[in-house]
């Protein structure tokens, strides 16, 4: 099974871009072979992500679990697929916690995967920006030591003097500061997420909000 096999695969249950890439190390401890990354992420719909307005909608709310859940069964049967092929496969799940050690970072950052893998880059808001649909996207990644290359070169920084999710953002989380690979130097995921769970208690618990999301200029809603 090649690399194209697995993008082919993919691509036919619903993703709608995906890639591999070498990673400097493995983020696996006692599993250094397992530094290559599948990265993969569907499409959020257009007319869901027009239902937020000062705050997250049900409708978001339930859309983003029903992504999560699509891009964790794909991770799932891709291991499936790569431990039939002889190779080693850790699924990282769409959302991520370690738990209150560190509540805001998880197992590997799929942003960062998918931009060494060519797919887009990170923008201002921390989120990352595909090539075709922006910030409207959830990922997934699977960890491998089935060897994998970019179909693409690592892009760069798409964002210019936009600051629109910097001016929309209602924590005040999004610094406007070019971001570094991960993102994390220009947002504030604490103070994103306890805005939330302060404003937005009433939505999925204030675990969700998506405003940067939508008004994001890349995403060309329809």
């Amino acid at each position: 099974m090649t690399q194209k096999d697995l993008q082919d695969f993919l691509l036919s249950e619903g993703v709608v871009f995906a890639g591999g890439c070498r990673l400097p190390n493995s983020p696996i401890a006692g599993q250094s072979s397992l530094c290559y990354a599948f990265s993969f992420g569907v499409k959020l719909s257009d007319a869901v992500l027009k239902s937020i307005d000062s705050g997250p909608s049900y409708a978001y709310f339930q859309h983003y679990r029903t992504a999560n859940a699509l891009l964790d069964s794909l991770a799932f049967r891709l291991a499936q697929l790569l431990e039939k092929e002889g190779y080693s496969a850790f699924p990282v799940a769409a959302s991520q916690s370690q738990g209150k050690a560190n509540p805001y970072g998880g197992v590997y950052p799929h942003k960062t995967a998918a931009v060494l893998s060519g797919l887009g880059f990170v923008g201002k808001s921390g989120l990352f920006l595909s090539k075709d649909y922006g910030s409207k996207v959830r990922l997934a990644t699977v960890l491998t030591d089935m060897p994998l290359t970019p179909d693409s070169p690592v892009i760069d920084n798409g964002c210019g003097d936009c600051k629109a999710c910097v001016s929309a953002c209602p924590a005040g989380a999004i610094y406007g500061t070019l971001p570094t690979t991960d993102g994390e130097r220009n947002f504030d995921a604490e103070k994103c997420s306890k805005y939330m769970k302060e404003h937005f208690q009433d939505v999925g618990r204030g675990s969700v909000c998506g405003i940067c999301i939508k008004v994001c200029p890349k995403n060309k809603l329809k």
